[in-house]
């Protein structure tokens, strides 16, 4: 069964709050249980009863299909999709089908819009800056390609590294960005990742030629989101 999770729309007015976290977690987590932490969260940002907040972390192995998810995407066969044991869920973010799994480092900004930027295309902008200067510190060169939001790697030929995928309800941030670290990329050639038929992925140990350690970039990710959002503090969990 495909299961699929509403955000629930708190009544009340926000107000703003400085600073911010960044909440790391050393174990995957399940993706219900995130999606869980995310709504509670998103309603007290709503509320002002909480600042901005970013989660990274790492998921058990979920296939999500975004709100332009078509059946052609994922060929509409959950239990053919799922066999080697992954889940598969319906999200109210944008775009089509992905994968996460242990390996791939995700981020979820809960964020208020206004604090950063002038609406979703400078804020999927900024997103995307945090992972092109993340790559840099491993030699890698991150893109953009126009009208493909996300992270690519342009040699030898155009592979997705990053995938951005972002819903805003109410003034604050839903999802988020997943970038591919280490892992193994079977699962992303039963799907068409984004919605494309022709898309290629990679990660950071493909290119490197060597093994990367997911602690390593999620703690570069938390000290690049501090710098690039203002954010003051993170934390472990």
């Amino acid at each position: 069964m495909i299961h699929f999770t509403p955000v629930t729309t708190p009544q009340g007015n926000s107000r703003q709050m400085q600073g911010g976290v960044v909440r790391v977690f050393s174990a995957p987590v399940p993706y219900l249980a995130g999606w869980d932490l995310q709504c509670r969260l998103h309603e007290d940002r709503f509320l002002g009863l909480q600042p901005d907040t970013v989660l990274i972390l790492e998921h058990q192995p979920v296939y999500t299909l975004g709100r332009r998810t078509r059946r052609s995407d994922w060929g509409g066969n959950e239990m053919a999709l799922c066999q080697s044991g992954a889940e598969l869920h319906r999200v109210n973010r944008g775009g089509s089908v992905t994968y996460h799994g242990p390996g791939q480092v995700v981020a979820y900004p809960i964020l208020k819009v206004d604090r950063h930027a002038t609406g979703p295309k400078q804020l999927v902008q900024l997103f995307e800056d945090v992972v092109i200067r993340l790559l840099s510190s491993w030699n890698i060169t991150g893109s953009r390609l126009e009208g493909k939001p996300g992270v690519w790697v342009m040699t030898p030929e155009p592979r997705k590294i990053a995938f951005i995928g972002v819903r805003i309800d109410r003034g604050v941030t839903l999802h988020g960005l997943a970038i591919n670290v280490d892992l193994d990329l079977t699962p992303f050639h039963r799907i068409h990742p984004c919605g494309l038929t022709d898309c290629l992925v990679t990660s950071m140990a493909a290119l490197r030629h060597a093994p990367i350690s997911v602690d390593a970039v999620k703690q570069i990710l938390a000290q690049t989101f501090t710098e690039v959002f203002s954010l003051s503090e993170t934390s472990a969990e």
